[in-house]
């Protein structure tokens, strides 16, 4: 099942500014949210729902790959690592704050504590990571698996974690201070373990403060069919690991094309540049020209003229977001030698001033550029 478009989840407009999208995310989370929706499945999936939603449109990066690729440009096919992978805890975890200022997520709007999700609170996610894969246009036709190494920082093995004393493992602190209105209570994140909810107990030699150490990890990229250059794609929880137990970050892969020994692209399009000599290009003849999946017989017809694009059908690249592929596009070249022998310089001498070698249509033909401004709005 494809996804649903993410403003359309929020209900704002393309334009909308980042503040309008965060009260349209917390109007939308407000609905959906599991307290008022006790055991609805599909509420829960609308509340994951918006809050991917929320993450992309509320980071001016990820909006900008998202409006210019769609859900592709922000990892939507990037293997089952991909971006869709939201949990509640992580949605609790980084966008709770949505709903209070300062205090515990969701207390100052559902009036408590903050219950379950205070205590599934955890340390702070780690940062991302940013790689760049470049592919030839063959891969990105048919898509690829690609195995990379990745120098990140994981979880020693050994480290171990305890409750937090100063909050009792909720991550928060609770304050009562004399007002001229009477008591008032508020909650700031914990000093000692800056919201965590627990310390280091125990941590391996050669490890940090955190418990983190570096290390190689090869991971498997599934990237999608119709790619682009400039595309970055997200592997959600493959980037350094978080600390005091906070989730990884993620892993951004930036798409680059490699340069085709025979084609350019344009989208979908791939463009070839055929070269004819004079003499077939005025009598026509039959030419085999390369395409991605291998070669195609071709007719060039007698007066081809130079500029002229023929069109091979279903033989470009696949879309990551629309269904159809692009075609290939020949770029008709007339071919001028630099060197005559002298028998073929008289040939030309004498065909010069032939009544069909003049270009009495001068005028009438349309040029290279309306050519092609016509031929890709067909």
């Amino acid at each position: 099942m494809s996804k649903r478009d993410f403003y359309e989840i929020l209900g704002v407009e393309k334009s909308a500014d980042a503040q309008t999208i965060k009260k349209a995310y917390r109007k939308v989370a407000m609905k959906y949210h599991p307290d008022r929706n006790p055991d609805d499945k599909a509420a829960e999936e609308k509340f994951k729902e918006a809050a991917e939603a929320y993450e992309v449109l509320s980071d001016a990066d990820k909006k900008a790959r998202y409006d210019r690729f769609g859900h592709a440009g922000v990892g939507g096919n990037a293997g089952a690592g991909g971006f869709g992978g939201m949990n509640m805890e992580d949605i609790f975890s980084n966008f709770g704050d949505i709903f209070g200022d300062g205090g515990s997520p969701f207390e100052s709007f559902f009036g408590g504590g903050g219950g379950r999700r205070t205590q599934s609170r955890r340390g702070q996610k780690g940062s991302n990571l940013r790689i760049k894969v470049s592919l030839t246009l063959e891969e990105i036709l048919n898509g690829v698996k690609k195995k990379i190494k990745v120098n990140k920082f994981v979880q020693a093995e050994g480290t171990t974690y305890s409750s937090c004393g100063t909050c009792g493992g909720s991550g928060y602190v609770r304050k009562v201070s004399n007002t001229f209105l009477g008591q008032m209570q508020t909650t700031a994140a914990c000093p000692t373990c800056g919201g965590a909810g627990q310390t280091i107990k125990d941590r391996p030699p050669g490890a940090d403060s955190n418990g983190l150490i570096k290390k190689d990890e090869i991971i498997e990229i599934d990237i999608p069919a119709g790619v682009q250059h400039g595309m970055q794609l997200s592997m959600r929880g493959k980037g350094n690991a978080g600390r005091n137990g906070g989730p990884s970050g993620d892993l951004q892969i930036n798409i680059e094309e490699k340069a085709h020994e025979h084609f350019t692209r344009d989208n979908q399009n791939v463009i070839y540049d055929l070269y004819l000599n004079f003499a077939d290009a005025v009598l026509g003849t039959k030419i085999v020209v390369p395409t991605l999946t291998g070669k195609v017989k071709l007719t060039i017809h007698p007066g081809t003229q130079a500029g002229k694009i023929l069109r091979v059908k279903g033989k470009g690249l696949p879309s990551v977001e629309v269904y159809g592929v692009g075609d290939q596009l020949v770029n008709i070249n007339i071919w001028t030698p630099k060197e005559l022998t002298k028998e073929e310089q008289k040939i030309l001498e004498q065909l010069r001033e032939s009544e069909n070698f003049k270009p009495s249509l001068a005028g009438k033909e349309k040029g290279v550029y309306q050519r092609m401004k016509e031929f890709f709005r067909s």
